[in-house]
């Protein structure tokens, strides 16, 4: 528990600790990797060479130490960490590690001014922090474990089909080893994929392509160029072959509610569109729900599940699609892949058609559950829109999978409007 001196402590020199929040998060991650190699495996290279990792954990802890009088405001980060969290598989063990070398790097990067009551003050602070995502993390744990076809820690599972959804994106369906029934999870949530590489294990999280209340997974993956385990999969594993999985996570999740659905995509970001949609269709969650299926891909090739939308839409009159393409082929400006709507990049008009298609007289036009997932520009942009047309920032999600970034959204259109 914090004292109260420790706490004046901590406000006195919180400025000094995020004006070099960077600075000592960059020495905090060398330096437990160099003491702690058997961490490694929790922690994205990628994000650690693109300087995201560092980032989003400075932001952390800033955000941390400046609610110590009031933790409910963080809850939504809180909710956010542990779920990443869980689906990696950190442990209680863990967390005296990144104390120890966070405040080593603390004591490194601010030498000049620090003293054993300061050190003693952030690190009572970590502590404090550190029981409470344990706590619930524990919470989520057992949640996981004990819902139909659950499981903690890493589960194997076999591929029993493998196909191809475009020329960038293929899809695995998997099957638990142990032959158990019914899988539940929320439609929105992704697995974390561990596997041994060349000696060193990777983890990486896959959205769940398909709704839940079956007896198999499914996850579509993008290969991408350089990606050591999406490559690995598109390139080496068959069906017949097991893959380790980790128990679904995460809180980028269907709204059981019974406002219309934008479900707004660009690339491999269609993944958990298709969960959601699949989901929302069944008689399990709210019949006649209108559904809008907004999705943006380079062009017909590079497109997948296009196909399968189409014939939900044809199937379900509530379903309405706007697919656009940033680079058409010739086949797509021709028409013979049949499946555009559009060519170029996401406007407010292919927005506010949906809005204003998804109105009733008794609805306002902006009282939507809108879902964003794909490249981060494109996340920019279709949040701005979303905002410009004053849709609520609480009925407003998406997610980033890695390091949560900052995306800067303008909301004083929105006070306007």
């Amino acid at each position: 528990m914090i004292t109260l001196q420790q706490k004046q402590i901590i406000d006195a020199t919180l400025p000094l600790v995020e004006a070099n929040a960077v600075n000592i998060t960059s020495c905090f991650y060398p330096l437990m990797f160099e003491k702690y190699p058997q961490v490694l495996e929790f922690f994205n290279q990628t994000n650690q060479q693109k300087g995201t990792q560092r980032e989003a954990l400075a932001n952390a802890v800033v955000a941390y130490a400046k609610h110590l009088d009031n933790l409910g405001g963080i809850s939504d980060t809180v909710r956010l960490i542990t779920q990443k969290h869980c689906s990696l598989g950190i442990l209680p063990e863990h967390y005296p590690i990144v104390g120890e070398c966070l405040l080593a790097a603390i004591a490194e990067v601010l030498s000049d001014v620090i003293s054993d009551d300061i050190l003693d003050a952030w690190g009572a602070a970590y502590g404090q922090l550190a029981d409470i995502l344990i706590g619930v993390e524990g919470e989520v744990y057992q949640s996981n474990q004990l819902r139909s076809g659950g499981w903690k820690g890493v589960k194997a599972f076999k591929v029993i089909e493998k196909r191809q959804e475009s020329d960038v994106i293929t899809t695995f369906v998997l099957k638990p080893t142990d032959q158990q029934g019914i899988i539940d999870f929320t439609p929105g949530q992704y697995i974390t994929l561990v596997q041994t590489l060349n000696g060193q294990i990777i983890r990486r999280n896959y959205s769940l392509s398909d709704q839940p209340g079956k007896q198999t997974l499914q996850i579509s993956v993008k290969r991408e160029e350089g990606g050591v385990l999406s490559n690995y999969l598109h390139k080496e594993i068959n069906e017949g072959d097991e893959l380790n999985l980790t128990a679904p996570c995460g809180d980028f999740t269907l709204k059981q509610n019974a406002k219309p659905l934008i479900l707004l995509t660009a690339g491999v970001g269609i993944t958990p569109a298709l969960s959601m949609l699949n989901a929302a269709l069944d008689s399990h969650f709210i019949e006649g729900r209108d559904i809008h299926f907004i999705h943006c891909a380079r062009n017909g090739a590079s497109h997948g599940f296009a196909k399968q939308v189409l014939q939900t839409g044809l199937a379900h009159a509530q379903v309405h699609h706007t697919f656009i393409y940033s680079h058409p082929s010739q086949d797509d400006v021709k028409g013979v892949t049949g499946h555009a709507n559009d060519f170029g990049f996401l406007t407010q008009d292919h927005l506010e058609n949906h809005l204003q298609l998804s109105s009733k007289a008794q609805t306002k036009i902006t009282d939507v559950e809108l879902y964003v997932l794909g490249p981060k520009p494109f996340m920019q942009n279709a949040l701005q829109l979303a905002a410009d047309f004053g849709i609520k920032e609480s009925q407003t999600h998406y997610e980033f999978f890695g390091p949560l970034e900052a995306l800067k959204i303008d909301r004083k259109v929105t006070q306007a409007a």
